[in-house]
């Protein structure tokens, strides 16, 4: 399948051909740069030392929407 045939293809069906093409990669052929080892360490400290705030899906869109609307008055 080509290209612009993909991007023809909805929403729905380029997530899932996406997915497909994630799935099919030798994951242990990938591998990380010494400073991105470093980086997922730092922040796994972070979280494991309660320095780390998580938020929710719902919490992001309702701050990024109350900032959009901020902007627009």
């Amino acid at each position: 399948m080509e290209l612009e045939e993909l991007l023809r293809l909805s929403e729905a069906e380029r997530i899932m051909a996406v997915k497909k093409i994630w799935d099919s990669l030798d994951k242990k052929s990938i591998s990380l740069t010494e400073a991105q080892k470093e980086e997922l360490d730092r922040r796994l400290e972070s979280y494991h030392s309660g320095q780390t705030k998580f938020f929710s899906w719902e919490e992001v869109k309702h701050e990024l929407h109350s900032s959009i609307k901020k902007k627009q008055i």
